[in-house]
């Protein structure tokens, strides 16, 4: 690291005060089709890689099993996921219904619109920017740390 640089601030409060400011800009398009964004988000995960086990969408979505379990409920009570027995007597599925695939068209179309409205607002060069930023943060980040460190 540049001694010269010294980052200034938390790192962690900028970080969710963006998240929370990113994730109100995507909650003000989804809401109206019945959505949160972090539900638009598993749904669409669900959809796309389903049917699978619960252990692997958490894995995919990088979540722990509790916190998929509490966000699959309210998908569940509504009826756009279902889970159902696995492939052995041990293990679950989690499938989308047609209802799920819906629904999930419905909030693709207005998260599509909070997207481009960010793009927008950011400047394409500033989100690719920070796409690249975020990808490589996590790339180090997902390393083993080391003693040199």
């Amino acid at each position: 690291m540049n001694d010269a640089v010294k980052p200034q601030g938390c790192t962690n409060l900028k970080l969710r005060e963006l998240s929370r400011v990113v994730t109100r800009h995507y909650d003000a398009y989804v809401a109206p089709t019945g959505l949160k964004n972090s539900q638009y988000s598993l749904l669409s995960h669900v959809v796309l890689l389903g049917p699978l086990r619960p252990g692997e969408l958490a894995a995919r979505m990088k979540l722990d099993a509790s916190t998929l379990t509490r966000n699959l409920q309210p998908l569940i009570a509504a009826g756009w996921v279902e889970q159902g027995p696995g492939d052995d007597a041990r293990s679950r599925s989690v499938v989308a219904t047609e209802a799920g695939r819906a629904k999930r068209a419905e909030a693709q179309r207005a998260w599509k619109q909070a997207q481009l409205a960010l793009n927008a607002r950011l400047g394409n060069q500033r989100v690719v920017a920070l796409h690249s930023l975020i990808d490589d943060c996590l790339t180090v980040l997902d390393e083993p740390e080391t003693d040199d460190e």
